[in-house]
């Protein structure tokens, strides 16, 4: 059964929560009962259904507790929604954007609720057929060549339209981020950050950005049940115009082989890619390359991969700091201590020359 807001969100005066929904929500029923239910573990964003009879709507709001700077941005992805939505991409609707703290203390965002399929565990994903697998394999990589084939909107004047640029960008805020976020001392973050350094100068200038979803992976799609085709991709608090292969090179990170051994580590999405009929990384990489028919350079690609071992490193140590503050919303993040030393080690390893394979060690 739903829980009613007050359990679901202590922290939140249900009556102004309310009173904003009447508002705001051309299909709110003001004399109709509110119930509202956790979506989500809240290792990111706090995702919430809120539901009246008949009609169901979405909430996101930034996590409880420590928050790192510029993260879980609710305006921005209210914003790429919006965008999106003049381009028949399959993602939620968004609806209304409340920056008026007084309702819940926080900026927050309602969307329209999308049904479907997640999979979101080990036992979902075993539930598959192969060829359903091997679809779903398919549909990931076209669906982001779609995204990444979208024309981007106008940058802000003076912002570089290289892709180099933005993963220098990117290189010196998740190296900045982990000061603010770590809850130990680990020496590969310095080697990973000073190989970056180096490795994003060697990215052609001429390539140019997309949109990027920034934390594209299996369990952030909601799923057709009957044709496993893609209705619609969550979570794009990380969405921004930068490099297409960041989008790429998460996913790979994410993906789990059988046989992997520092994956396992790692205790999100765990086991949804390992079973019969899911593709090998280095499938996933010629599909996309394929599809996209965007040239494919081995180095350009390995230094994605390391940022992509860096920036989950850094936001699973976040989880942690949460986790270890008593700000989790679950024990979902209980198991994350591993998790930062794991990814590093493995961006560590595509430096010194392993490539994709660095990340089935």
């Amino acid at each position: 059964m739903p829980a009613s807001p007050m359990a679901a969100m202590p922290d939140a005066d249900v009556a102004r929560l309310e009173n904003y929904l009447a508002v705001a929500l051309d299909d709110y029923d003001p004399a109709s009962e509110l119930t509202m239910s956790l979506l989500t573990g809240g290792r990111s964003n706090v995702t919430y259904l809120l539901s009246q009879p008949e009609r169901l709507w979405v909430l996101r709001r930034p996590p409880l507790g420590h928050l790192m700077p510029s993260g879980h941005d609710m305006a921005r992805e209210f914003r790429t929604l919006s965008f999106l939505s003049d381009y028949d991409f399959p993602s939620p609707e968004p609806l209304a954007l409340c920056q008026d703290e007084s309702v819940l203390g926080v900026t927050f965002q309602v969307l329209r609720y999308v049904p479907g399929l997640v999979v979101p565990d080990e036992a979902t994903a075993r539930g598959l057929a192969d060829g359903d697998a091997s679809h779903l394999c398919r549909e990931l990589i076209h669906v982001l060549t779609r995204l990444h084939a979208i024309p981007p909107p106008a940058m802000a004047p003076g912002r570089s339209t290289s892709a180099a640029d933005y993963l220098d960008r990117q290189v010196k805020r998740w190296t900045q981020q982990w000061e603010h976020t770590k809850t130990r001392e680990l020496p590969a973050v310095a080697q990973l950050s000073q190989w970056l350094r180096q490795a994003v100068t060697t990215v052609p200038a001429e390539r140019q950005v997309s949109v990027v979803h920034g934390d594209y992976r299996l369990d952030n799609l909601v799923l057709d049940p009957a044709s496993k085709d893609i209705r619609a991709v969550l979570d794009w608090e990380m969405s921004t115009l930068g490099d297409p292969l960041m989008d790429l090179a998460l996913l790979l990170v994410y993906w789990q082989q059988p046989g992997d051994g520092l994956r396992k580590k790692i205790a999100v999405a765990e086991n949804l890619t390992t079973t019969a009929g899911f593709w090998p990384r280095e499938r996933l990489v010629a599909e996309y390359a394929a599809a996209s028919q965007a040239p494919m350079d081995d180095r350009h690609l390995d230094t994605c991969l390391a940022l992509a071992c860096l920036k989950l490193a850094v936001i699973m140590e976040s989880v942690h700091y949460r986790y270890l503050a008593g700000q989790a919303l679950d024990q979902l993040s209980s198991g994350l201590e591993d998790a930062a030393p794991a990814l590093l080690e493995m961006g560590l390893r595509i430096c010194a020359g392993a490539g994709i394979s660095g990340l089935a060690a």
